[in-house]
Parts: structure tokens; C-alpha cells; sequence
């Protein structure tokens, strides 16, 4: 199977989305309908934001798979702009209807992938940042995603919380975008994607024991 730049096989990227999905559909099932409207641990975001956001994704990259099963450039988002207002017309919808819509996409682009030939995979296909990458990358994005931004949504799942593998690969992900600035942080593999993720410095310190800096959400 086709692996991508810095070591991660396309079955690790399947496996780490199938088991983030996993992790998020607990967790969005497991919300009260009064939660959605409470904040997550995402600076201005609330869960019903979130949880349309993690649906919106789903039926984006669905577009990224069918480019790659057909060759019909099909990005992601038409605009920045289309991408918020999807967003918000997804969490202005009652608690049940974007719970279901959450399932619908999510087991729609598993499907979508499951779908897609060996030969279709090395294809290009290009991300909302306008990155040109093969179609084994899709699985890592929505991995990446799901992963994330459970640990957003507050409901106890943390960094912790996730498969060991997935966080080295992750980890590796951040520095290579982030710089080696960002890298120099002592602590559990946990403690240290938190920090690098953007969303804790509980954990972590500089190399030479000082409280390790800020840095801005990621993802």
C-alpha cells in the first residue's frame, strides 16, 4: 500500500480515521441535546460548531475522493467562505438532526474510501491549503481530524486517550510544520503533542526546565 512522506502506510492513516471516528461518535452520541450549545475546550468554537465542522470535513474530503477515483478536480471547499457558512448552517440544526448528520458523512467518505482502487491512490489531488499530495494522504487528514478534535469537544477524551502510534505520527506532522522552535519541549509523547497541537502546556517544559511558551491552535 502506498505510504506517504515521512513513514505512515496508508492502512496506518485507514486505521487511525476508522478509530478516531470511533472515538468521536462516542463521544457526540454521548452529549445531552443542552451540551451542544455549551463551548469546548477550542477557544470559541461550541460543540454543536464542532461537531458540524467534523461532518462538513467528512463531505469535503469525500469531494478529494471522488477526484481521486475519477480525475475530475474536485477540491474541497468552493471558497473559505462556503466552508464557515457549512459550518454554521450545520450547527444551527437541532441536536439530533446533526448527530445523525455527523454518522451519515462520516460512514459515507469511509465508504467513499473503501472504494478506491491501489492505482487510484497514488493519484493527486490537492488540500484546502492548496497542497499537492497523493490520495493516501485523505485517510491522514481525516485521522487528524477526528483525533483532534475529540479531544476538543471536552467530554473526557484526552491526548492520552489515543493510540500511541497515531501520536508519534502526529508529533512528526506538527514539527515538520511547525519548525524546530516549537520542538524543544520535554514530557510524555501526550504532554507533548497537546502542547504542540496548541491546546495545553500542562505537561511540558522547555529543554532547559523553563515553562514552555504558548503556541496558536493547530488544526
Amino acid at each position: 500500500m502506498t505510504g506517504s512522506p515521512i513513514g505512515r502506510s496508508l492502512a496506518d492513516s485507514l486505521r487511525w480515521a476508522e478509530e478516531g471516528t470511533d472515538l468521536c461518535a462516542r463521544a457526540v452520541d454521548g452529549l445531552e441535546e443542552e451540551q451542544y450549545a455549551e463551548g469546548t475546550t477550542l477557544p470559541g468554537w461550541t460543540r454543536a460548531q464542532l461537531v458540524a465542522h467534523l461532518a462538513a470535513n467528512a463531505e469535503a474530503l469525500r469531494n478529494l475522493a471522488h477526484w481521486a477515483a475519477t480525475g475530475e478536480e474536485t477540491p474541497m471547499y468552493s471558497s473559505p467562505e462556503q466552508r464557515n457558512a457549512d459550518i454554521e448552517a450545520g450547527a444551527s440544526r437541532p441536536p439530533a438532526v446533526l448527530r445523525n448528520l455527523f454518522h451519515e458523512e462520516a460512514g459515507a467518505l469511509a465508504a467513499d474510501l473503501a472504494r478506491l482502487a491501489e492505482e487510484q491512490w497514488v493519484h493527486t489531488i490537492r488540500t484546502a491549503q492548496g497542497r499537492e499530495v497523493p490520495a493516501s494522504e485523505i485517510p491522514w487528514l481525516r485521522a487528524r481530524e477526528v483525533m483532534v478534535h475529540v479531544v476538543d469537544l471536552g467530554t473526557g477524551v484526552s491526548f492520552a486517550d489515543l493510540p500511541e502510534d497515531f501520536l508519534h505520527a502526529l508529533e512528526a506532522d506538527i514539527c515538520a510544520k511547525r519548525g524546530k522552535r516549537a520542538t524543544d519541549v520535554e514530557g510524555t509523547l501526550a504532554a507533548r503533542v497537546g502542547y504542540l497541537a496548541g491546546r495545553t502546556t500542562w505537561g511540558v517544559t522547555g529543554a532547559d526546565g523553563s515553562p514552555a511558551p504558548e503556541l496558536p491552535p493547530w488544526l
